[in-house]
């Protein structure tokens, strides 16, 4: 796999389209002011976390005796309530934060940018081909950087579709995580199961 094939996949792992009405969602209960400051910081948090799973993932999950099946089923929890939030919204949005509260890494740089995908796809990345870590660098610096270049313009978005738009986007959204979720969960549990079985 070249750079520009890994750049791609990478990219629509992170699926910054999908992410788009989440992110729209959650930044509209900030205060107007801070809403780039804190998209920028959450996704320069989420880009952090991807180059340690690229560098470190495998290393981190032995170390804790963790399988990778774990990140496949924890984010697929996560990503359920985060969904079942969006169909059935409280007063304190998907994210579950009181009317001005910042969110802080959850749920905004993970699961939804550095989710258990694409931190899986790092680490196997990195496990096939130890030896090309700066070719996956950049593949993953640029894949993030047009998600991130995507998500920047969610206001723009939001204009179009105007408050009713995206309630409908958001709820549809929710089911389609619903989807995700599950399958993120029946991933992991088959999985493990496969390699458990001798």
């Amino acid at each position: 796999m070249d750079i520009f094939s890994a750049a791609v996949m990478l990219f629509l792992i992170m699926d910054p389209l999908g992410n788009l009405p989440i992110f729209a969602s959650i930044l509209r209960h900030i205060d107007p002011k801070k809403r780039r400051k804190v998209l920028i910081r959450e996704l320069l948090f989420a880009l952090i976390i991807m180059l340690s799973f690229l560098y470190a993932g495998e290393a981190i999950l032995n170390f804790l005796n963790l399988r990778s099946e774990s990140v496949s089923i924890a984010g697929g929890i996560i990503l359920f309530l985060i969904a079942i939030k969006m169909i059935f919204p409280s007063p304190g949005g998907v994210a579950g934060l009181a009317a001005g509260e910042e969110p802080f890494i959850v749920p905004m740089a993970i699961p939804l940018m550095a989710g258990p995908s694409i931190l899986a796809a790092l680490i196997l990345l990195a496990h096939t081909d130890g030896n090309r870590m700066i070719d996956w660098t950049i593949a993953l610096v640029s894949a993030w950087a047009l998600s991130a270049f995507i998500l920047m313009f969610y206001k723009l978005f939001t204009r179009i579709l105007g408050e009713k738009g995206l309630t409908a986007v958001e709820r549809l959204m929710g089911m389609v995580l619903v989807m995700i979720s599950v399958q993120m969960l029946l991933d992991g549990i088959s999985n493990y199961i496969n390699t458990a079985t001798p």
